[in-house]
C-alpha cells in the first residue's frame, strides 16, 4: 500500500519532547511573572546609608520585569534546543527494539524465517512484542517446512501410482500377447490407490482450512456407526472390537468427525495382531470436554516412532507391509481433523503392544443443544 510520506517517529517524539518541556518552562516563568507583578510593590522609597528616608522613589517593579524579560527569553531558547537534542537522543534510545523489529520483518518478508529478534532488557510492551514476533517467526518457520515435506511426500507418493500405470501401458503396448486382463486389474488398483490419495489430500486441505458446518454431535453415535461399518474387516482379520462409553455430546461437522472415528478404528483393526487381535473403543465426557479413546494390541512401539505417526506420509515399520497399508495420511487427517475442532490429540504406546489413541474435544450441554435445535 501506497503513503504518502511523513514524519518520524522519531522526530514527533522530539518535538513532543520539547514541546512539552518548552510548555513547562513557560508555565515555571509564567508564574515568576504573575509572582512580580502581584507581590512586588511598584515603587520603593529610596534609604540613606543611615536609615533614614531619601527624598528619591525607585521604580522597582519595572526595574526587575526589564531584567526577568531578557533572562527569561535566554531560558526558553535554551530549554528549546535541549529538548531538542535530549529528546532526540531519547527517542532513538526508546525506539532501538522498534528498529530492531521492524528489521525483521523485513527479513521475513524476504523470504528468511530463521532470524530472531531476541531483544535483552527486562520485560516491557517492546521486550513483548519482540518475543511474540520470535515465537511467529518459529511457528512460521516450522509450518513451511512441514509444507515443504508435505509437498515433497505427496508428490512422491502421487508419482508412484503414475509411474507404475506407464510401466503397465508400456508393456501392454510393446507385448500385445501380455494378458490384457491381468494389465486391467493392475491398472484398476493402481488408479484406486491414485484416487484414494487424491481424496484424501482433499480431505486433509478441507479439515486444515476448517471450512465446515458445525452442528451438534454425539461422538458415540459416530463410534458405534465407525464400528459397524468397518466390523465386517474386523471378522475377516480376527479382530474382536469392544465399544463403551457414555453420550459424549460436542460441536463439530459430521462427516468430519464419522472420518475421524472411521480412520482411527480402521488402523487399529489393520495395524494389529496377526491373530486374535482386540480393539476398544470408548467415549467418555468430563467436565468441559469429551474424550474418544481407541485402544488395540499390537507390535511393541518405540515412543520416538509414536511421537511421528502424526506426521503426512509417516507410517510405521509393521506398516509397509499390509495389505490395508493405506496411503499414509490417516492420523495427519485425524491430527489436522482434531485441530479444526479445537481439540487435542495424543498418542501413548501401550507397555503390552499396540497403541492408545484419545481425542479430547470441547464438551456442549445436551440440554442447551435441544433447546437450540427446537427454537
Amino acid at each position: 500500500m501506497d503513503r504518502a510520506p511523513g514524519l518520524s517517529v522519531r522526530l514527533k517524539l522530539t518535538l513532543s519532547y520539547a514541546g512539552f518541556l518548552m510548555l513547562a518552562g513557560a508555565l515555571l516563568l509564567g508564574a515568576v511573572w504573575v509572582f512580580l507583578l502581584r507581590y512586588v510593590p511598584d515603587r520603593a522609597m529610596l534609604k540613606n546609608p543611615d536609615d533614614k528616608p531619601a527624598n528619591g522613589v525607585f521604580p522597582v517593579r519595572s526595574v526587575l520585569l526589564d531584567v526577568f524579560a531578557p533572562r527569561a527569553a535566554a531560558v526558553m531558547a535554551f530549554l528549546l534546543v535541549f529538548g531538542l537534542v535530549g529528546g532526540w537522543i531519547l527517542a532513538g534510545r526508546m525506539l532501538a527494539p522498534l528498529t530492531r523489529i521492524t528489521d525483521a520483518t523485513r527479513l521475513a518478508t524476504s523470504g528468511s524465517l530463521s532470524h530472531r529478534i531476541q531483544l535483552p532488557g527486562h520485560k516491557d510492551e517492546f521486550r513483548e512484542l519482540a518475543d511474540a514476533f520470535d515465537a511467529m517467526l518459529a511457528r512460521l518457520e516450522a509450518h513451511v517446512a512441514e509444507q515443504r515435506r508435505f509437498a515433497a511426500n505427496a508428490s512422491h507418493e502421487l508419482r508412484t501410482p503414475l509411474a507404475i500405470s506407464k510401466a503397465l501401458l508400456d508393456v501392454a503396448r510393446t507385448d500385445p500377447k501380455h494378458d490384457a486382463g491381468e494389465v486391467i486389474d493392475r491398472l484398476h488398483a493402481v488408479n484406486t490407490r491414485a484416487i484414494d490419495l487424491t481424496e484424501a489430500l482433499l480431505l486433509l486441505s478441507r479439515a486444515d482450512q476448517r471450512s465446515f458446518t458445525r452442528e451438534p454431535i454425539d461422538l458415540s453415535l459416530l463410534a458405534e456407526e465407525a464400528t459397524e461399518t468397518l466390523l465386517p474387516l474386523a471378522e475377516k482379520r480376527g479382530v474382536t472390537i469392544d465399544t463403551s462409553g457414555d453420550i459424549t455430546p460436542t460441536i463439530g461437522s459430521h462427516a468430519l468427525l464419522l472420518q475421524l472415528t472411521t480412520n482411527l478404528v480402521h488402523n487399529a483393526i489393520v495395524h494389529n495382531l496377526p491373530e486374535q487381535g482386540a480393539v476398544w473403543v470408548k467415549t467418555s465426557i468430563r467436565p468441559k470436554t469429551v474424550e474418544l479413546t481407541v485402544e488395540n494390541t499390537g507390535e511393541k512401539l518405540a515412543p520416538q516412532l509414536v511421537s511421528t505417526l502424526t506426521e503426512p506420509f509417516q507410517r510405521g515399520t509393521e506398516r509397509m507391509h499390509t495389505s490395508h497399508a493405506g496411503v499414509g495420511l490417516g492420523l495427519a487427517i485425524v491430527k489436522t481433523i482434531t485441530q479444526a475442532h479445537d481439540g487435542t490429540l495424543t498418542l501413548t504406546p501401550r507397555p503390552a503392544g499396540g497403541i492408545r489413541i484419545t481425542v479430547e474435544l470441547p464438551a456442549t450441554s445436551p440440554h442447551i443443544d435441544g433447546e437450540k435445535s427446537g427454537s
